[in-house]
């Protein structure tokens, strides 16, 4: 990282900063608003780390916080969320929580594994609810249960929605199939897609289908689970700037509308992540940023999932 890098991570704690952080919402198709920019939790677990990590987005400015049942850490979070909150001067509605349904408990008792998660995080309510994968947990991808389960899911998500136990409903790793599936069937449409998306895996085409649709996208694994930070294209941008190359790559999503949940457990880095307001790349430098075109995938791969 060159000295220009180095000098932007120190001095990026701006209060302009943190008021065009604030600003940046997006809303959905059911009206509900979100922060673009929320702290990932993956992998995040014991009381401690979330009490530090917590501790750290709130200090910062991050109201958006990102869990998911098979993270295991629903009851750490809610726990740091409950303890820090007042330190902040901070409630429950002033911030955005995000969880997943277990691929374990897909089907028609998504509502009680929802239900359970809530218990779990000590709320009342998510500001919104995914399905993380269209397939079910132990059954082969090209299993044709797997869309049987899936609309049993939806279903019984609808009806947590319609109480308002749920805010706003969305998925994670679906393909342009299974959306238009859902979309064929459901009474409430899908108000946001969460999907690995990076300058190796820009996922031009179904980023298209959702603003047609009204669907908004959300990344994760932003940084390709810290394997661009080191990137040759990356960093030059990054010293094109004076940013650090995630700062980089979290400014490539948001600039296009497209939301983030960057994890991070180092106060310093949890810093770093949330400050990505002031400057933009430029249409040569974005596609700089894909190097040689070819896509490469990090994590899961659904287009196999029936």
């Amino acid at each position: 990282m060159g000295g220009g890098a180095r000098r932007h991570a120190l001095h990026s704690g701006s209060t302009d900063g943190y008021v065009k952080a604030q600003q940046q919402r997006v809303t959905l198709n059911n009206g509900v608003t979100m922060p673009l920019l929320g702290l990932g939790t993956f992998r995040l677990r014991g009381s401690e780390n979330l009490i530090q990590a917590v501790d750290a987005a709130l200090k910062c400015g991050y109201r958006s916080f990102d869990t998911a049942s098979v993270y295991r850490n629903e009851s750490d979070l809610g726990h740091a969320l409950r303890q820090l909150l007042p330190k902040y001067g901070l409630s429950r509605s002033d911030i955005f929580i995000t969880s997943k349904l277990s691929p374990a408990d897909l089907g028609p008792g998504a509502g009680d594994a929802c239900l359970r998660s809530l218990s779990d995080l000590g709320c009342d309510y998510f500001d919104l609810y995914l399905i993380h994968w269209p397939g079910k947990q132990g059954w082969r991808s090209d299993d044709a249960r797997n869309r049987v389960a899936r609309e049993g899911s939806w279903k019984a998500l609808e009806e947590l929605y319609q109480t308002g136990t749920i805010k706003a409903l969305g998925v994670s790793n679906y393909t342009e199939a299974h959306l238009a599936e859902l979309l064929a069937s459901c009474r409430v449409p899908p108000a946001v897609l969460q999907v690995e998306c990076h300058p190796r895996l820009p996922q031009t085409a179904l980023l298209g289908w959702c603003k047609q649709n009204g669907v908004h996208l959300q990344a994760y694994s932003s940084l390709g689970c810290g394997d661009l930070l080191g990137n040759v294209e990356v960093c030059k941008v990054a010293d094109i700037h004076g940013c650090t190359p995630s700062q980089v790559l979290l400014r490539w999503a948001l600039q296009q509308g497209v939301g983030a949940i960057p994890k991070a457990s180092a106060p310093a880095r949890i810093e770093e992540n949330f400050h990505v307001w002031d400057f933009n790349l430029s249409p040569e430098e974005a596609e700089m940023l894909k190097g040689d075109g070819a896509e490469k995938r990090y994590c899961w791969d659904p287009t196999g999932v029936a």
